[in-house]
């Protein structure tokens, strides 16, 4: 398995004198990529086998360098003055006080570090802070669909089924049963995704979290604030819960990389929304598990696959709101906000996309097109389809076919 947007981030930033600190929710590859990716690429490069310090710290055999002084002892050991050294720790977390070890490292100039970890430490957005300005984040998702198919037997339709339905974690490629595969994915979201969170954030009350997670799955693609999740706890749960930890709720789920938030951005007002916002699940395995796959709305599902796409491919992504006026029967002039689905913007460029499970008639092609038309400025303009081909309408808006999308990298240029 191949995942060629992760290796050319490490490709890049190698040797820039910084800590590599590779991030992402469990299971979605890290070890793999630093390890055995990353690993061979350097050998294909010519570097010596003595000049790649590689130490899995979960490993019994390496329990003493799990001590700093001893790892920080071991690797200066290990380092001479001549040649370029790359140093690879696996679940570096499991060290006492291993910022200092690696900051220290810094001070060698012909070293080069890199790192994964998945203690709730790591699993957290806040980890590059450790590093005192010496880190650099390489987020790993879980697998896209266009990696997923790369490895999948059966034509894109199958594959898309599958994806959708079971996600993206790497391991389930190697599992063929699909009882086995919602088994696995019912098991983690439990047992690993909220009991990391449980630990870190010393959550008193573990069955409203995980109610709450529920809540966000379930309303994929929707607006939500935190007021309007206190009126679903009391409609459906019959139980009362405070705002404050609602938000402090979703703040973790955020940091665990669980979830995503889409701020919501006025686009001719040039100013952001403060609530509400939508949320997106990180893999859709996860977000059908949590709701025990009894919820499978395809219109949101490829919503929440083209968000994760697009941040995968580098874009930072708000949902926007778009402003604008007309005439009633009195010829009285009337505000009206229209949504486009998201605004995705890569420093100059800028590109603004609706999504849509299909457009059979001309007031649905008209539905998905008013916020595009609304907007004053010569971005481009994008509605991803997935029962459509690929066109340009009269008025220069791309029709986009979903798969195209997914499977075509330059998609989007």
């Amino acid at each position: 398995m191949e995942r060629d947007i992760y290796l050319e981030q490490l490709i890049r930033k190698m040797n820039n004198g910084m800590i590599k600190v590779i991030t992402g929710i469990r299971r979605s590859g890290k070890t793999y990529l630093l390890f055995k990716l990353f690993y061979k690429y350097l050998k294909s490069e010519g570097i010596e086998e003595s000049n790649i310090i590689k130490i899995a710290l979960d490993d019994r055999r390496n329990i003493e360098l799990r001590n700093p002084d001893k790892l920080y002892e071991y690797l200066v050991s290990n380092i001479s003055s001549e040649g370029k050294y790359f140093v690879l720790l696996d679940e570096v977390q499991m060290v006492d006080e291993f910022e200092d070890v690696l900051n220290s490292m810094l001070h060698i100039d012909n070293v080069d570090v890199y790192v994964t970890g998945s203690n709730a430490k790591f699993l957290s957005k806040d980890i590059i802070t450790e590093f005192r300005g010496r880190g650099d984040q390489i987020h790993i998702f879980p697998l896209s669909f266009s990696e997923f198919y790369q490895n999948f037997e059966g034509d894109k339709y199958d594959a898309w089924l599958e994806y959708s339905m079971y996600g993206g974690l790497p391991k389930l490629v190697s599992i063929k049963n699909n009882a086995d595969k919602a088994s696995y994915l019912k098991n983690i979201v439990t047992e690993t995704y909220l009991k990391d969170i449980l630990e870190r954030n010393d959550v008193r009350n573990p069955k409203e979290l995980e109610e709450l997670l529920s809540i966000i799955a379930s309303g994929i693609g929707g607006l939500v604030n935190p007021k309007k999740i206190l009126d679903t706890f009391k409609r459906v749960k019959g139980v009362s819960i405070h705002h404050s930890t609602v938000s402090d709720y979703l703040t973790y789920f955020e940091d665990s990389f669980l979830i995503s938030r889409a701020d919501r951005y006025n686009v001719k007002g040039r100013k952001y929304i403060s609530t509400p916002c939508k949320y997106y699940f990180s893999d859709l395995g996860l977000r059908n598990a949590s709701l025990n796959f009894r919820q499978y709305e395809e219109t949101h599902i490829i919503e929440n696959i083209v968000y994760n796409e697009l941040l995968i491919r580098g874009y930072n992504v708000d949902v926007g709101v778009v402003d604008y006026f007309v005439n009633d029967e009195n010829s009285k002039s009337i505000r009206k906000s229209a949504e486009v689905d998201f605004v995705c913007n890569a420093a100059p460029n800028r590109i603004y996309i609706q999504v849509a499970y299909d457009l059979p008639t001309e007031e649905k092609m008209k539905q998905e097109r008013t916020s595009l038309e609304k907007i004053n400025d010569d971005f481009k303009k994008i509605i991803i389809v997935k029962n459509s081909p690929t066109y340009y309408t009269d008025d220069g808006i791309l029709i986009l076919n979903l798969f195209e999308f997914l499977l075509d990298k330059d998609s989007l240029l």
